[in-house]
């Protein structure tokens, strides 16, 4: 089968985000200029870049009470900062509550009751028990083609990691299993690795 996005799939559901997986979900916390809190997960999200450490998640719709984006972009032009925090599986079905079109007043770790605590480096609560948290200070965000698509980038300038995921000194993901976003209404967990080295590598 072949389409052009431009003309439709002819399909139930929209394919391209079954295509495009497992993609790594980014929690995103972050607090407005007023004060409020929000928790939200996207899974167009990913590392970029080693030095400085960077982060990128894009937001692809918009609420009515936020104009032409979301809580979590509208609340980083406010500020500059926000924090990404690492989603387990045991933490899949907060993370999914946290996931709905709530109104701006909401706080989601209070929804969810997801226990927060405070960021080091930036103005922003981050979940306390996540296997990870990186707190970023916003470098840009751009506006990209289609409406309410933004991406937001950030450096990393503070890390926290959970003491029972460092074995031997690697952060080690089966400690935790991470979540990862397939398409439609589907997740996976990762459970399994293994190695390779690059053609060179000893």
């Amino acid at each position: 089968m072949f389409y052009r996005p431009a003309e439709g799939h002819g399909l139930p559901h929209n394919p391209f985000n079954a295509i495009v997986t497992p993609r790594p979900i980014g929690w995103i916390s972050t607090r407005g200029g007023d004060g409020s809190e929000n928790l939200a997960p996207y899974s167009f999200f990913n590392a970029v870049a080693y030095t400085p450490p960077q982060v990128m998640f894009a937001s692809t719709s918009a609420k009515k009470d936020r104009g032409d984006t979301k809580d979590s972009v509208a609340n980083i032009r406010d500020t500059g900062v926000f924090c990404v925090n690492i989603v387990e599986y045991a933490m899949r079905d907060v993370m999914n509550l946290s996931s709905g079109a709530w109104d701006r007043e909401t706080d989601e770790f209070e929804l969810a009751g997801v226990e927060k605590a405070a960021c080091t480096t930036v103005d922003c609560s981050r979940v306390a028990l996540a296997p990870a948290n990186l707190e970023c200070r916003m470098t840009q965000i751009v506006a990209l083609e289609g409406e309410a698509n933004f991406t937001v980038f950030g450096e990393v300038v503070g890390i926290h990691m959970r003491d029972d995921c460092l074995v031997d000194g690697l952060f080690d993901i089966l400690k935790f299993n991470p979540l990862s976003r397939l398409g439609y209404k589907d997740y996976a967990v990762i459970r399994e690795t293994f190695s390779l080295s690059r053609p060179g590598e000893s």
